[in-house]
């Protein structure tokens, strides 16, 4: 029995969290508390639940409990300051705000200030994307550490140290507006996707590719695109994710060894999660100007989407979308994916002579998808010994085990 409440406990606050930190975080204007408020509410359930039973209406609980809390809190200060007052201190005036109107208004501004708030770009990316997970994505930080490969007092330092950055730094919790909103919103989108990314092609560790952390990703993608209907760069970022998740079953054959794009069983691919993701792009497309990067790559993805056979792939429109997106972006990673696609659609020299230009460029010196893409143009031009030597080159830089062996397997090694 105890069991059972332990476990609906875990799925209110996986569902609730957010909400609940979101709501709180606006009435005390400061995430850092907003959380302990929304754990102390947590701990309550966890003493109360098991003997009382789980509420009709778990959510308000704990929202009740933790308004609750921070109606202590904000009592016990203001006690502080009068106390301060009553000696002469030099304090701010403080104001008890109206608990219950904070917490009834729309919930949809509170949880877009909360994502714009733990993806301000004055943290670092790795504590943007920690604290995202954490109280957007209700991980917790040894679930966190797992899914990065990194030791789990290494994120919790991250998140303590983004909490007193962001009130060191007075984020206000808010949604921007203005000019400053495009550059937010920039910073909400990469670290959205680099979650993604991560789970779809892992940089480190024995598996390619970590599922959950993809799932996480597009969760955060979905609830950014109903808060914010008419931004077409998230519309096109979730259509990106829809349409590249489509492909995970087919990423990996039975023992985890990677199966590349051409050599997928298309048959494999998600059809719901492509449909989906066409929809994203089609709503993209018509809010949008100008295509922007994720919107651009969407596009990419989705004539692959399109593509019952790998022969069937519209490859010069790819690579006219490839032009757009590095005349955009000005990336020497888009220029590598760029040259395949040129490969592809005018033949592996023509190709090879763009990667040459970036292998003399020198800005992917250490990227491992610079020779490994050299090392099959070679392959391709019945150049075998240097085409073995490239694999060989980027195995040697790669952390993934599961690319390496394939790397190594395609050197003959």
């Amino acid at each position: 029995m105890a069991g059972d409440v332990h476990r609906a406990i875990d799925a209110v606050w996986r569902i609730e969290s957010a909400r609940l930190i979101a709501g709180l975080a606006r009435m005390v204007r400061d995430v850092g508390l907003a959380e302990d408020l929304a754990q102390d509410a947590l701990v309550a359930a966890l003493e109360q639940w098991p003997e009382s039973g789980v509420p009709d209406n778990p959510g308000a609980w704990l929202m009740g409990t933790a308004k609750h809390q921070a109606v202590d809190r904000l009592r016990r200060r203001k006690v502080l300051e009068r106390k301060y007052e009553e000696i002469g201190g030099e304090i701010q005036v403080f104001a008890e705000p109206d608990l219950d109107a904070a917490l009834d208004d729309d919930i949809g501004d509170d949880l877009l200030s909360l994502i714009f708030t733990a993806c301000h770009p004055v943290l670092s990316t790795e504590a943007r994307i920690a604290l995202t997970l954490r109280l957007v994505g209700a991980l917790t930080t040894a679930e966190i550490a797992r899914a990065f490969l990194v030791p789990e007092a290494t994120v919790a330092q991250r998140i303590v140290r983004a909490k007193r950055t962001l009130a060191a730094a007075r984020v206000p919790f808010e949604v921007p507006t203005g000019a400053d909103r495009d550059a937010r919103l920039s910073s909400v989108l990469e670290v959205v996707y680099a979650i993604f990314n991560e789970g779809y092609a892992a940089t480190a560790g024995d598996d390619w590719m970590r599922p959950a952390l993809c799932e996480d990703a597009l969760r955060l993608g979905r609830i950014l695109a109903r808060l914010a209907p008419d931004e077409p760069e998230v519309h096109g970022l979730v259509a990106l994710m829809e349409i590249q998740a489509s492909r995970l079953r087919a990423r990996t054959g039975p023992s985890g060894k990677p199966i590349l794009l051409l050599d997928q069983d298309r048959g494999r691919w998600d059809r719901i999660l492509i449909h989906r993701g066409l929809a994203a792009l089609e709503r993209a497309e018509e809010l949008a100007g100008a295509l922007g990067p994720y919107t651009l790559q969407a596009a990419i993805a989705a004539c692959h989407a399109r593509a019952r056979t790998p022969e069937e792939t519209d490859w010069e429109r790819i690579v006219a979308l490839y032009d757009a997106l590095a005349q955009i972006t000005g990336s020497p990673v888009v220029e590598l994916n760029r040259a395949v696609a040129v490969a592809m659609a005018f033949g592996p020299a023509a190709g090879l002579e763009l990667v040459d230009a970036l292998v003399a460029d020198g800005s992917l010196a250490g990227y491992h998808l610079l020779p490994s893409v050299r090392g099959d143009l070679l392959a391709k031009l019945d150049r075998p010994d240097e085409a073995r030597e490239e694999f060989a080159r980027a195995a040697s830089l790669t952390r993934n085990e599961r690319e390496q062996g394939l790397l190594l397997e395609r050197a003959g090694c």
